[in-house]
């Protein structure tokens, strides 16, 4: 059967078929890894016959992943993890010219997102990839039908993965699920880099501030605010960091930035970036406290760390400004302006990630998936870490690719790094 096929989907446009391929192919010459890692697959088809159902961003760096996984013999349906994140050309390019059955359009309301995840879900999958735990959370409460053919699952996201370990704790995790996001291929490029440039330019596009001399409270100090401070730092911004873990706040510190309660950041802040994964972070006393034209951007996966509700209902008008930008004007005329609703800026305004750092995020993911189809069946219903050999084989093949050598140990090197006799 030729890969141009009609397949059962719900895209926007399948007339944008041919600016997506072209999207694409530009995201593959970045992610030499994952092309690596198809060429073996197209070889080997460690996938062959089996079900996989996908919730992702659907952009040029999935697309890549998805034809990674079809090139390891994998039957694919995909869905978007997030309403804003869809690239419409690259849902339209997957379904035209590779036969994959996409349900996600940019901008999307919530009953159409969930009835797509229910969509993506009728492939009665034996592996499912999530970003954000959505898929799988659907599995427990609603199509708990299908855990019976499902060998286990993969986790792209910190969210996702502390939705996870709550299952797991409560003994109601149904299958083997692999925290692809705590590898370290993954969080500290990914989530650091990754997370950092591409909020960034999300907040760019969307308002066309200039940087230097804001003040820029970022509101958590995890690999994905260590790399939006860094970034934010590097255009001249001055920046405040709030956090509630003590160990994080003190690195901070350490690493240079005004450290503070978020209330106190609040009255003097420019722009405010949400990237804890938590809830009602930034609520109304914060809100209330904020300056006028304060601006602020959420990069944490769900549009629940800034109160919008109750940012609803202080506002006596709301108007959108410009795209992905809305003004709230509060009671004695202060405006606050909430970019992307909410929702992931990086994807909602920008492109998300770059796909030089996706590539080993999705290095992980295609991997993680040849593993639990041969391990699976072995493992428990609980959330497991990436192999290591699977992490190093990432770090690998990604430095090899960039032409860059490193040492190795001497046997005699080795057998010191494990001796208790050994010493000065």
């Amino acid at each position: 059967m030729s890969d141009k096929q009609t397949v059962t989907s719900d895209v926007r446009d399948l007339s944008l078929a041919a600016a997506g391929s072209l999207r694409i192919e530009w995201a593959a010459r970045e992610m030499p890894v994952l092309r690596l890692i198809g060429e073996r697959f197209a070889g080997e088809r460690p996938l062959e016959g089996v079900r996989v159902s996908a919730c992702l961003h659907i952009t040029t760096e999935t697309a890549n992943l998805a034809l990674t996984l079809k090139a390891g013999g994998a039957s694919l349906a995909l869905c978007a993890s997030n309403p804003l994140s869809t690239q419409d050309d690259v849902a339209a390019c997957l379904v035209v010219e590779h036969g994959i059955p996409v349900f996600a359009m940019k901008g999307e309301d919530n009953a159409t997102y969930y009835r797509h995840i229910s969509a993506a879900l009728d492939h009665r999958p034996n592996v499912t990839m999530d970003d954000g735990a959505d898929l799988v959370a659907a599995i427990h409460k609603e199509r708990t039908d299908l855990v019976s053919g499902i060998i286990g699952g993969t986790e792209e996201t910190t969210t996702g993965v502390i939705r996870l370990r709550s299952l797991e704790r409560e003994k109601k995790l149904k299958y083997p699920i692999i925290a692809v996001n705590d590898a370290q291929t993954k969080h500290l490029f990914d989530n650091r880099y990754g997370t950092g440039q591409s909020t960034i330019d999300g907040i760019t596009r969307a308002t066309n501030i200039l940087w230097a001399g804001k003040r820029v409270v970022i509101c958590g100090y995890g690999w994905c605010g260590r790399g939006v401070a860094m970034r934010a730092k590097g255009l001249g911004a001055h920046v405040v960091v709030c956090e509630v873990e003590p160990i994080r706040a003190l690195e901070a510190v350490m690493d240079g930035y005004d450290v503070m309660a978020l209330l106190d950041a609040a009255r003097i802040g420019d722009i405010f970036i949400t990237v804890t994964g938590g809830l009602n972070i930034i609520d109304k006393e914060h809100l209330l406290a904020m300056k006028d034209g304060a601006i602020m951007a959420n990069s944490g996966h769900f549009n629940a760390e800034i109160n919008i509700p109750v940012l609803e209902n202080l506002a006596t008008g709301k108007r959108r400004v410009r795209p992905f930008v809305d003004e709230f004007v509060l009671e004695g005329g202060k405006s606050l302006f909430l970019l992307g609703e909410g929702r992931l800026i990086n994807l909602a305004a920008a492109e998300g990630h770059p796909a030089s750092v996706m590539d080993m995020s999705f290095a992980n993911q295609a991997l993680c998936a040849e593993y639990m189809v041969k391990k699976g069946k072995e493992l428990a219903p609980m959330v497991y870490n990436v192999p290591e050999a699977v992490d190093k084989e990432v770090g690998r093949l990604k430095l090899e690719a960039m032409g860059i050598k490193i040492d190795t140990m001497t046997e005699e090197q080795q057998k010191y790094q494990v001796s208790w006799e050994l010493g000065t």
